[in-house]
């Protein structure tokens, strides 16, 4: 069972699913997946590739299993995974919808037997996903929510669907899309990016509260996030003291996944974030914003002090904060008061 999105862990069907099919395998696939999945403490393998690519990774009898935010997203996105695989098709328990569709030439003995176990519909799924090779449809879509594109938000949708381009710089919306030109600049900046195989997404990355953890190491390795939060867990290891993240919606995801890790975050923000994700983080951590500056150039100055040395995170944070002085506001700070302390 190859498993995307954090959805179907928190509403506990995961867990149903491993209990009821028994699969011999269970793979998780994304980013706040794997945060749900952590939290969750089920049984479970982290891959961090795209479902597409792990399906294809596996020989036997697999399914991919998904709880879209609503049902027709949830087609859309099986759509989109099976037209990534090679003849062998897609079985797809879709949780939102109680079905198990059937794409393309796919294994229908496993996807019958899937529907026996769980009770859910058997049915064929409707192929919609082709057209411009260079370009993407994100389908789904819900008038004002984030859309991204490797993590970085690019604009706000006008429309159920957001159509992009690849062009020489960056990526160039088609239609659907109020962009937001920052986001557009970042994403330029990470050279050329084929939009057909890039991680595009709308709405909020997950909508439950995360469940806190015990605290981490207090000395080690501070991990530098920069505007690029869907890389988390490729980035940090079990020697990581905290976590400094530049940009509002990267402070606001790695505040969330750090949680449970009881990783402390110093974020840098200039308050341009949207709601993506339920803002928390561990015991330690300093969000500060920008006075009159813009978080990128304050982080490009932070950078340098994350040194190949391991630091202490407190004395670390404290250095930070006297070399920004008052070019910057502290918004949240969650240590222990020192005069508490004594």
């Amino acid at each position: 069972m190859v498993v995307h999105g954090p959805e179907i862990f928190d509403r506990g069907e995961v867990g149903w699913l491993i209990e009821r099919v028994r699969p011999s395998r269970t793979i998780v696939a994304g980013v706040m997946a794997r945060t749900a999945a952590e939290e969750s403490s089920l049984p479970v393998e982290f891959w961090g590739d795209p479902p597409s690519y792990i399906i294809n990774k596996i020989p036997n009898p697999v399914f991919l299993a998904n709880h879209g935010k609503t049902a027709e997203s949830g087609q859309i996105f099986g759509d989109i995974v099976a037209s990534r695989l090679s003849d062998r098709g897609l079985v797809q328990v879709e949780a939102s919808s109680r079905t198990v569709l059937l794409w393309g030439r796919c294994d229908y003995a496993l996807g019958s037997a899937l529907s026996h176990l769980t009770g859910f519909t058997l049915k064929h799924g409707q192929r919609t996903h082709g057209g411009d090779p260079q370009g993407r449809s994100i389908r789904g879509c819900m008038p004002g929510e984030p859309v991204y594109v490797n993590g970085i938000i690019i604009g706000n949708a006008t429309a159920d669907t957001v159509v992009l381009r690849s062009s020489d710089r960056g990526i160039k919306p088609l239609s659907g899309l109020l962009p937001k030109v920052a986001g557009l600049e970042k994403l330029a900046g990470q050279g050329h990016i084929d939009i057909s195989m890039a991680w595009c997404k709308s709405g909020s990355i997950r909508s439950a509260s995360p469940k806190p953890g015990r605290p981490t190491c207090q000395a080690g390795k501070v991990v530098v996030i920069d505007h690029c939060g869907h890389e988390f867990y490729r980035r940090i290891g079990e020697d990581c003291c905290g976590v400094l993240a530049i940009g509002d919606d990267t402070t606001a995801v790695c505040g969330h996944i750090c949680v449970h890790r009881g990783i402390p975050v110093l974020g840098i923000v200039d308050g341009d974030r949207d709601t993506i994700v339920t803002e928390s983080f561990a015991h330690g951590s300093v969000v500060v914003h920008a006075v009159t500056e813009r978080d990128d150039d304050i982080g490009a100055e932070v950078m340098p002090m994350v040194g190949s040395q391991p630091a202490i995170w407190g004395e670390w944070v404290d250095s930070v904060l006297h070399m920004l002085g008052d070019r910057v506001k502290v918004v949240v700070d969650t240590r222990v008061k020192r005069d508490a302390v004594r």
